[in-house]
């Protein structure tokens, strides 16, 4: 088995970081640069940034703060918001990010996925998808803008179809669950991992440390990503590997 990944995410608007519960409610939680430091200090496998309004706002990602951040950090870095064309992605490439996150650019506009990774190589492509579970039913709707709009797509034939097109892994993070800390959405990330063969990371719901085990046990996920419980120090990145260690999960 393949070392699992855990992933502070900063969720990052008007250039501070935030999070929120289910998408809303955002609340400031402190200075990217500092916080990404501070997680690379601590042993963080990656880093995922987020710029959460880029979209809705119709800007771009902010660069200079990728270039801050990257500087600070000796890790991987992901990078999110905002990226509608290649040449987004090459500026994100030049400030320092490894990996870039595309959401609802893809959505909208899938031969995206195909261009980026034929340019830069599908380890270089990350696809995010935030969805929402069906009342009373196993599918998932795909939803853009930051959670704002459902669309047409269904999370399970979307993903085979990111991979399809060249993605290098997928980011699905459950909105039913984001934020309220009762744990990941194991059963559709178990899903994923069977229907794909690229890394699926696991977003949404961590509360406590089992809540990791349980992803990486019962969702098959390849890595883990967090915000709150790393940002208010419920979770320490060193105690939390530690832990995984000793559940026999293998942990860098």
């Amino acid at each position: 088995m393949l070392a699992k990944r855990i992933i502070p995410c900063l969720d990052i608007k008007d250039g501070m970081t935030v999070k929120g519960v289910k998408f809303v409610e955002l609340k400031t939680v402190g200075d990217p640069v500092e916080l990404a430091a501070a997680y690379a200090q601590q042993g963080a496998d990656e880093l995922v940034f987020l710029d959460i309004t880029a979209t809705q706002e119709g800007r771009k990602t902010f660069v200079d703060l990728v270039h801050r951040i990257a500087r600070h950090i000796n890790i991987p870095f992901t990078v999110g918001g905002g990226i509608s064309e290649l040449s987004d992605a090459e500026a994100l490439l030049n400030a320092g990010a490894d990996k870039i996150s595309i959401n609802s650019a893809a959505v909208r506009n899938p031969q995206l996925i195909n261009d980026l990774s034929r340019h830069f190589g599908s380890q270089f492509v990350v696809v995010a998808i935030d969805a929402k579970q069906e009342e009373g039913a196993g599918d998932w709707t795909v939803t853009v803008n930051g959670g704002r709009i459902f669309t047409e797509k269904k999370l399970f034939s979307w993903a085979k179809e990111a991979e399809d097109r060249g993605a290098g892994e997928i980011l699905f993070t459950s909105m039913d669950h984001d934020g309220v800390k009762q744990g990941f959405a194991n059963e559709a990330l178990a899903r994923l991992s069977e229907e794909l063969n690229i890394p699926i990371i696991a977003s949404g719901g961590a509360g406590n440390m089992e809540h990791f085990r349980d992803a990486f046990v019962q969702g098959k996920a390849d890595a883990a990503l967090a915000a709150s419980v790393f940002h208010y120090n419920e979770i320490s990145v060193p105690l939390l590997k530690e832990y995984l260690s000793e559940q026999g999960i293998p942990v860098r």
